[in-house]
């Protein structure tokens, strides 16, 4: 996401939550004190968004020292100490809500990420995120899907080619959809790679009797036709199965051979990990 800028990210958070000013810190606390404070755990997860809590910290005051005793991708408990914080009281306080906010959110999809992919121990299949991310956080957000021990997929619609089942329709088929985007493809001299959804076995029949794509998404798939997919393209691509698939349902989907499970709720349906920032008196 070379587009992204994290500053810009920080500024607009803290211009969200601080508008012009914390009144309630400029009122109590006196302007050259200074503290300290740790960021305990308070549940059991996987962390992650260490560094972007750290850039947001100095974003509030260069001057702030943060000091990081757990990674990104490691397994929390409570009573543990993420992190402390040195530095102008003000500026800690200013900052407190915003990295809570994202430290508990990104800590959230990586356990429940660790979750799903520890239910695939011993098989090859990948777990995969999607676009379903919240607006503004996608970066953050696959980025702790990776601390989870998760995949990528696409990071938008400009990196890769994925032909949905309404491209299809719009574009009269499967064959039309194919043909249509190595047209774009070659007029543009764009190189990227090309996905196409499938609903059942006799579009994946059209696709492998049309060729030219990379990998197959096999959409909505029960596990019984997921096996017979698999038998189909027999590794001449790679496999994706998604649409429905639980933490409880997903190694029946794996044991089918499938390369990759991608998993909407990875980011749109957590639970944020319980964290807090306290004041070291």
């Amino acid at each position: 996401m070379e587009h992204f800028s994290i500053t810009d990210f920080i500024k607009r958070a803290f211009e969200e939550d601080s508008g012009d000013g914390d009144h309630t810190s400029l009122a109590c606390i006196p302007f050259e004190a200074t503290g300290k404070a740790n960021l305990i755990v308070k549940e059991e997860g996987i962390l992650a968004g260490m560094e972007l809590a750290e850039q947001i910290f100095f974003y509030a005051d260069q001057n702030i020292q943060f000091i990081p005793y757990i990674k990104d991708g490691s397994i929390i408990k409570p009573g543990d100490i993420a992190f402390l914080v040195i530095g102008k009281t003000q500026a800690i306080l200013k900052a407190e809500r915003i990295a809570l906010n994202c430290l508990q959110r990104m800590s959230g999809i990586a356990t429940q990420t660790r979750n799903i992919v520890n239910k695939l121990e011993g098989l090859n299949t990948r777990v995969l995120d999607t676009r379903k991310t919240t607006p503004g956080m996608r970066y953050f957000e696959k980025l702790s899907v990776k601390a989870g021990g998760g995949e990528n997929h696409r990071f938008g619609l400009y990196d890769m080619i994925m032909i949905k089942d309404n491209h299809i329709d719009y574009a009269g088929g499967i064959k039309q959809a194919i043909d249509l985007t190595h047209n774009y493809l070659k007029r543009t001299g764009k190189n990227l790679k090309i996905e196409i959804e499938t609903r059942n076995l006799n579009e994946l029949q059209q696709v492998l009797n049309q060729g030219g794509i990379d990998r197959i998404m096999l959409d909505n798939f029960s596990p019984l036709d997921l096996k017979k997919a698999i038998a189909m393209i027999n590794k001449e691509y790679e496999t994706e199965a998604s649409g429905g698939i639980t933490e409880e349902t997903i190694r029946d989907y794996a044991l089918s051979g499938v390369d990759y499970i991608s998993i909407g709720a990875l980011t749109h349906h957590i639970k944020s990990l319980d964290l807090s920032l306290k004041a070291i008196k």
